[in-house]
């Protein structure tokens, strides 16, 4: 029997790897989602793939995503990321994952938990949706406007509605897995698995 797979899905194995291992996967540490946001921000107007190619450049030129590290970042620093071919080389990115590493310390400098932040926009555990076709997700959701609007206020930026829909896509806070795809009872399965360990 054949495997089916989400549309947006490509031959590329990397791709297909993504999509079943970790595209739908509930992820609630805190620096992943940070660095997760990052990565989703720097696709705007680029296809995932290329992000999901250059991700290990990405840890490398972001000391892994350390927001501590990243908010230390000086004009120089950003030089230095703009003559680097192995990431998206636009200012206005490099810069955002500083701005975005400054609201990060920010929000949790008094304790605050931003995984529990961003999972407050779906009620503290993933929706899961029952879609039979790829014209039926949505590119943006209120869910997904409400977190855009909240992070902005902290500083963030490249957190659009839209940006921050494939975000929760990606991080399990939706599941939007097409009913039929070999990854879609995974991914409901892995909810409640987290829920009964919580």
């Amino acid at each position: 029997m054949e495997e089916i797979r989400c549309g947006w899905v490509s031959d590329d194995p990397l791709y297909r790897e993504y999509h079943d291992k970790v595209w739908g996967r509930p992820v609630y540490d805190p620096k992943e989602l940070f660095a997760k946001l990052c990565l989703d921000g720097q696709q705007a107007g680029l296809s995932w793939i290329t992000i999901l190619k250059k991700q290990q450049n990405y840890e490398q030129a972001f000391a892994n995503f350390e927001p501590e590290v990243i908010a230390g970042f000086d004009e120089a620093k950003v030089e230095e990321l703009m003559l680097n071919p192995g990431i998206v080389r636009n200012r206005l990115k490099v810069n955002s994952i500083i701005k975005n590493a400054k609201g990060y310390l920010a929000y949790t400098a008094d304790g605050k938990d931003f995984s529990a932040f961003l999972w407050s926009f779906v009620g503290g555990k993933p929706i899961v949706n029952q879609f039979t076709a790829i014209s039926q997700v949505p590119a943006q959701t209120p869910e997904s406007e409400a977190m855009s609007k909240a992070l902005k206020k902290l500083g963030f930026n490249f957190v659009g509605p839209t940006i921050c829909y494939a975000f929760m896509q990606a991080v399990g806070m939706v599941n939007d897995h097409l009913v039929e795809c070999i990854s879609y009872q995974a991914c409901v399965d892995s909810c409640t698995v987290q829920h009964n360990h919580d």
